[in-house]
C-alpha cells in the first residue's frame, strides 16, 4: 500500500496559534505531510502549508499572519449579541467582509483554484445542513480556495450559513471539528491529528446563554472527536494525536495571546514526541527517512 500521510487540524478559532507552534515541532521531527485536511481555522493554517509549502519558511510566514490577525477584530468578542441580533435579523455589519480581505492580504486571492495548489494536496472541511453531512472542498479541483475557506470559517453567530446551490453551508467544526473520517475518505494510510478542542469550555462563566451555547459546542465537538479517533483505531491507521490545550482557556475570538500560543503548541507537541519516539511507527518511519 503507497504511504499517504494526512495532517488533519481541527477547528478552535483563535487557538488555531497553538498550531502553528506544533509545527514547527513537526517539521523539526522529519514529518512531512502528503496532503493537508482542514476544518474552520485549521482550514485556514491548511490553507497557507498548502499554498506555500511546508518548510521553516512558510511557518514563519504564517505566524507572521496570526501576529498580524489581532489587528483585524476578526471574531467581535460579544457573541451573545451577534446571536440575539442575528435572531431578529438586525446584523447590520457583516464580519465575514473583514475575513475575506484578511484572506486576500494573505495570498488567498478569489481567482485561485486547488488544481493550481502545487506544493500539497489540500481539502477543506465545511457542513451542509441540509443532510449533516461534511463537505469536502477540494475534491473537484476547479473549485476556488478562497470560496471553500469562506464556508469552511462560516461559524455562526459571526458568519450567517451560505446558501450554495442546494446546500446550505457552515463551519466543518459542527459534523467533524477533527476531520479524521474526510482523511480516511482520502485514502489516508496514516494521521498526524492537531486537535485544539478544549474541554475547559464547559465551564464557561458569564450569562446563561453564553454557558448553555459553550457547552453545546463543546458537547458535539466531544462527541464527533471519539467517534472519529475509534474510527481510525479500528481500521488500523496509524496516527499521532496532539491534544494541544494552552495553560489557560483563551475564548476562540480573542487574538491577543499569538506569540504564548505558538509557545506553548511547540511545547506540547515536542513532549508528545519525545515520549513516544521509540516506539510511534509514524515518528519511526521520519526518523529512518531523514537518516
Amino acid at each position: 500500500m503507497t504511504r499517504k500521510l494526512a495532517l488533519v487540524l481541527s477547528g478552535g478559532g483563535s487557538r488555531g496559534a497553538l498550531q502553528v507552534g506544533a509545527l514547527y515541532a513537526l517539521l523539526e521531527a522529519g514529518i512531512q505531510p502528503d496532503f493537508l485536511i482542514g476544518a474552520s481555522i485549521g482550514g485556514v493554517n491548511s490553507t497557507f502549508l498548502a499554498i506555500h509549502g511546508f518548510s521553516r519558511e512558510t511557518i514563519d510566514k504564517l505566524k507572521s499572519a496570526w501576529q498580524h490577525a489581532h489587528t483585524g477584530d476578526i471574531f467581535p468578542a460579544n457573541y451573545v449579541w451577534l446571536t440575539m441580533r442575528a435572531m431578529f435579523r438586525r446584523s447590520a455589519h457583516d464580519p465575514s467582509h473583514r475575513l475575506k480581505e484578511f484572506f486576500i492580504a494573505h495570498g488567498i486571492t478569489p481567482e485561485l483554484s486547488f488544481a493550481q495548489l502545487s506544493q500539497l494536496q489540500l481539502i477543506l472541511v465545511s457542513t451542509d445542513l441540509n443532510t449533516g453531512q461534511p463537505i469536502l472542498h477540494g475534491e473537484e479541483p476547479e473549485d476556488k480556495v478562497l470560496d471553500a475557506l469562506l464556508l469552511t470559517t462560516a461559524l455562526p453567530p459571526w458568519f450567517m450559513p451560505i446558501h450554495k446551490q442546494d446546500r446550505y453551508v457552515m463551519d466543518g467544526g459542527l459534523v467533524s471539528n477533527l476531520p479524521v473520517e474526510p482523511a480516511l475518505k482520502m485514502g489516508a494510510t496514516e494521521i498526524v491529528a492537531l486537535d485544539l478542542t478544549d474541554s475547559r469550555a464547559m465551564l464557561g462563566q458569564g450569562d446563561r446563554l453564553r454557558v448553555f451555547l459553550d457547552r453545546l459546542i463543546y458537547s458535539v465537538e466531544k462527541r464527533h472527536l471519539d467517534l472519529e479517533l475509534q474510527l481510525a483505531e479500528a481500521r488500523g491507521i496509524p496516527m499521532l494525536y496532539i491534544d494541544l490545550t494552552s495553560e489557560v482557556p483563551i475564548p476562540i475570538w480573542d487574538f491577543q495571546h499569538t506569540d504564548e500560543l505558538i509557545d506553548q503548541g511547540y511545547a506540547i507537541t515536542r513532549k508528545v514526541m519525545d515520549s513516544q519516539r521509540l516506539n510511534h511507527p509514524i515518528l519511526l518511519a521520519s526518523k529512518s527517512r531523514a537518516e
